[in-house]
């Protein structure tokens, strides 16, 4: 039967697709399906590691894919079409897209990347807060994997609302619990109250055994990296003044990244660019985080002070003192001090048994989240009693943010309003004096005052609407319930203001997760896969066939959602997701013939708030409750996507013209406001929607950053590296090193330094020379040893022959090897030269992104069983859906092949600044340089669109 349906198959493919394809690729693609869908690794050891067969090479991409699979790096950046317009193959005759090499390339890329999704799911989940043991044995007939309940997810007696939730019974939240966003957290999981809120301990994706190497804990720890590691060793102000900074060719203009006096347009930083990425985007990003984590005790920083390097350094191989002169020819500093990381448990974990192996109960260390881990606009609305009282909101409607006007400016947006300042009374550190009121206000930018202003507008706006909603039908049912009384209909005139301020921030909330998932990500991994897979994760790969959709939601949420097995509940409900997509998985509960009868969602769906197992139906946590973890963290110190200087321009005159070159760093804490305030929103989402920004590669970090002055360090030299204090806050909570995390992730690793050089034939031979040139320092800095063929170094991975891997990496006994095992992780991953078309970030990076992104999306019941109309009002689901409350509007023409709506931070910017609707029509993705000519399928070129041609950032500018 398999061979009738392998040939069928093969006749098909050679029908439709005959004409554009060649024989050999034909004879691949028959193979392929003769041998069927490779298996899921059942241990660590059997990964995929991003690599296929040279059958599967040849049918998704001829040639190029089969030479390009020697590389440590993964294949399918290399199928058909996965690039620019140059990687796409020749249509078929028939155009059946899914049998010709274009089809073939584009879904065997997304085929992949479930694959890495399903296996990063399996393996790399590792909870630090007492759950593990039960992931890996189960309990109760259930499989690890698909457990869904936990004690230690359970709220503690001094919890306020401990009573509320059960006290010492079966907890459950309820009634107001689950009504909206909590403070701190807590009941979004409402069968899991503690998940996810404000200081619970940051989870891991790498196996317990291997966090803090530098410990040396375990046998496999000191093979890999014998006495070469400590917390600053190497010295990380030397890696950051050797691999990080930003050479100039101008240096009295650059001043450091401080610009010349008046903000002159003749100052010049160099910064390698990004020519599909805006600064916009930079911040965006910083906002984000500010959302998502933070190791930091408010107002508790400054308890005990460290060194930060600028002492040592590698001579042949061998370490020794940095003289004084090496000092001063490198820029670093010896006096440098900065607070010490908090440690929230600190003794060596418990072990346990299982399967005749031991495991490891935590990491060797935790540490907490202090804001909560859920993607609920915490920066802007708070995450604690504390953070509360810094939002203030508007005396004459206290739904609304207190927006407040500044002078007399033109512009159409100026009448919304920026937020207050801080005032006296309100809770914040010194630092903070001046600056906007909101929740997070710490490392304030220019950046986060510009998105934290559009949010509060939009926020305002959405209450505006509401509010004109109910004057105009106050009568109406607005979809609102209170689950306290969930039969009793809420009319629009009936919200009081505390209400509709929470359905404001679930619905700003939302829309900040789309811009990113739909928005920010497809621009920041800029091809047809990644595109595809954003968009897929938000709405599915089936949006518009709603039939299809409701059955395989269906599917997903009842079948393998509840089911007790691990393979069901892991692989195949990540597998069966993709099709309605994650985002409002489970919001609808269909009745026994919804997947046979005909679409009608009034009929069909019996969803309902008085049943718990609807409100929080939509969920998996695959056996492991949500948190972010630690690699995550790492994977997001993306400093030199920032320029030195930013080229300001005016909205109201002519936007080609640089009129200032601002430093960053003249942005920065209450500057921030007054140049915020001085300037205005349109002013700098032009200036930063325009402008390109850094490259994450070596030698590119921001010039300030590593000479930041912190005044409240009140130390010898009151300035800090920034660069070096990421590598050694990586190492104070344990991040594995470079090799042994991509292993811990499921890629190859790297045997020498030279493996980062990109040998594509695509590469141009400057930037090749570059490369090497790079790979020079890297070695200079991490050095060498002469390797032991006796020591294992890894049990995460296997030889190609089964055999392990040790010291050596395959070169012979006794050679002196790179210490490529050394590379702190930021390192390694700036050093990836070779990329897939279109990535910002590393394929490293990346690995990170596809597990976490994610479950932040499949461990919220507000981003899918309770997305309802009970929980956001009628015009709250319309608004994050069509991106506004006037329904969907589509962009002009067909870009990259799409039908596509207008973006959702676009919708967004239209409404909270209008004036810059002339300068937005020509954009499509608000992420990329608005100027930018995005020319043909996933251009990268650097090119004038018409009317920006003046635009001096595309003079003599590749």
């Amino acid at each position: 039967m398999k061979k009738n349906v392998c040939w069928f198959l093969f006749g098909a493919t050679l029908l439709v697709g005959g004409c554009a394809s060649k024989p050999e690729d034909l004879v691949a693609c028959a193979k392929l399906v003769w041998k069927g869908l490779r298996p899921v690794a059942e241990e660590h050891t059997q990964r995929f590691l991003g690599k296929v067969q040279e059958d599967t090479a040849r049918c998704r991409g001829s040639e190029k894919a089969v030479a390009l699979r020697s590389n440590p790096w993964i294949d399918w950046q290399n199928y058909w079409a996965t690039g620019d317009a140059k990687t796409k193959g020749p249509e078929s005759f028939w155009r059946f897209k899914h049998l010709s090499p274009n089809g073939r390339g584009i879904d065997g890329a997304l085929l992949d990347l479930e694959y890495e999704r399903i296996e990063l799911i399996k393996f790399n989940l590792f909870d630090n807060s007492g759950t593990y043991k039960d992931y890996l044995q189960g309990r109760n007939g259930i499989d690890g994997p698909a457990l869904k309940v936990w004690d230690e997810m359970r709220l503690p007696k001094d919890y306020p609302q401990y009573q509320a939730v059960g006290g010492g019974g079966k907890q459950l939240c309820q009634g107001d619990l689950i009504r909206f966003r909590n403070l701190t957290g807590i009941c979004n999981d409402i069968k899991n109250p503690l998940m996810g809120s404000t200081h619970q301990p940051f989870g891991r994706n790498v196996q317990f055994e291997v966090t803090f190497p530098e410990l040396g804990k375990n046998e496999l720890a000191r093979n890999r990296h014998g006495d070469r590691l400590g917390l600053l060793k190497p010295d990380p102000q030397v890696i950051s003044r050797k691999l990080f900074t930003r050479a100039q060719s101008q240096p009295d203009k650059c001043r450091e990244g401080h610009g010349l006096l008046g903000y002159s347009t003749a100052a010049n930083c160099d910064y390698k660019k990004a020519p599909f990425f805006n600064v916009l985007a930079a911040f965006w990003i910083q906002f984000m985080t500010h959302d998502w984590f933070s190791h930091l005790e408010e107002g508790h920083n400054a308890s005990e002070m460290m060194s930060v390097g600028c002492a040592t350094q590698l001579v042949n191989g061998v370490e020794r003192p940095l003289t004084p002169d090496e000092k001063i020819k490198l820029g670093c500093r010896p006096g440098d001090r900065m607070d010490k990381g908090y440690v929230a448990k600190e003794r060596d974990p418990s072990a346990f048994s299982h399967r005749g192996k031991e495991y490891l109960a935590r990491a060797y260390k935790t540490t907490r989240n202090t804001v909560t881990a859920w993607w609920d606009a915490s920066q802007l609305y708070g995450y604690n009693v504390t953070s509360r009282r810094r939002v203030k909101r508007d005396a004459s409607d206290p739904a609304r943010l207190l927006l407040v006007a500044i002078g007399q400016r033109a512009g159409a947006g100026e009448r919304l309003g920026y937020l207050p300042l801080f005032e006296p009374p309100d809770p914040i550190n010194p630092q903070w004096s001046g600056q906007e009121a909101t929740a997070f206000p710490d490392n304030w930018t220019v950046g986060m005052s510009f998105f934290h202003n559009v949010f509060a507008r939009e926020h305002n706006l959405f209450v505006d609407a509401f509010r004109k909603q109910a004057a105009a039908t106050p009568d109406a049912d607005s979809g609102l319930r209170n689950p306290a009384r969930p039969d009793a209909v809420i009319r629009y005139k009936d919200a009081s203001a505390d209400e509709l301020f929470e359905v404001a921030r679930l619905v700003v909330s939302a829309e900040i997760a789309k811009i990113h998932t739909t928005e920010w990500t497809p621009q920041l991994l800029y091809n047809e896969p990644l595109y595809l897979g954003m968009n897929a994760n938000w709405h599915g790969l089936f949006r518009g066939r709603d039939l299809v959709q409701a059955a395989l939601e269906k599917i997903t949420v009842n079948s393998f959602g509840k089911s007790t097995d691990a393979k069901k509940a892991g692989q195949w409900y990540s597998v069966f997701a993709s099709g309605p997509g994650i985002f409002g998985l489970g919001n609808r509960v269909y009745t026994d013939d919804a997947i046979f009868a005909k679409y009608d969602l009034k009929k069909t769906d019996i969803w309902s708030l008085k049943n718990p197992d609807h409100v929080n139906g939509g969920v998996n946590h695959f056996g492991s409750p949500f948190n972010f973890p630690e690699e995550f963290v790492t994977v997001y110190r993306l400093h030199s996507l920032v320029p030195d200087l930013i080229e300001y321009r005016e909205w109201d005159k002519d936007p080609n013209v640089i009129r200032n070159k601002i430093p960053v760093v003249e942005t920065f804490r209450d500057r921030a406001t007054q140049a915020m305030r001085q300037q205005g929103l349109a002013n700098w989402a032009l200036s930063m929607g325009r402008q390109r920004l850094g490259l994450l590669t070596l030698q590119n970090h921001p010039r300030f950053l590593q000479n930041l002055e912190l005044p409240r360090l009140r130390t010898a030299t009151g300035k800090i590296d920034v660069a070096a204090l990421d590598i050694i806050r990586d190492r104070e909570r344990g991040v594995p090193r470079f090799n042994e995390f991509r292993r811990q992730y499921g890629l190859r690793q790297l045997t020498t330094f030279d493996d980062f050089i990109d040998r594509r034939s695509t590469t141009d031979p400057k930037e090749r020379a570059e490369q090497e040139r790079l790979v020079g320092v890297l070695r200079e800095v991490y050095g060498q040893h002469k390797c032991d063929a006796l020591k294992i170094i890894t049990t995460a991975q296997v030889n190609d022959d089964g055999t392990p891997i040790n010291d050596c990496l395959g070169h012979p006994n006794g050679s002196m090897v790179d210490n490529i095992e050394d590379v702190d992780t930021v390192v390694g991953w700036l050093s990836e030269f070779h990329r897939p078309h279109g990535f910002a970030i590393s394929e490293t990076q990346f690995q990170v992104f596809i597990l976490n992104a994610s479950r932040r999306l499949f461990s919220d019941r507000f981003f899918t069983s309770s997305f309802r109309a009970e929980f956001y009002s009628h015009l709250g689901v319309q608004w994050v859906t069509d991106n506004g409350p006037s329904g969907k509007v589509m962009e002009k023409g067909r870009p990259n092949g799409h039908e596509a709506e207008v973006s959702p931070l676009k919708r967004v910017l239209l409404r909270t600044i209008p004036e810059l609707a002339p300068e937005l029509e020509h954009v499509v993705n608000a992420f990329d340089p608005w100027a930018r000519d995005r020319g043909e399928y996933y251009s990268l070129q650097w090119k004038a669109r018409a009317g920006a041609e003046s635009d001096e950032a595309f003079k003599n500018s590749k």
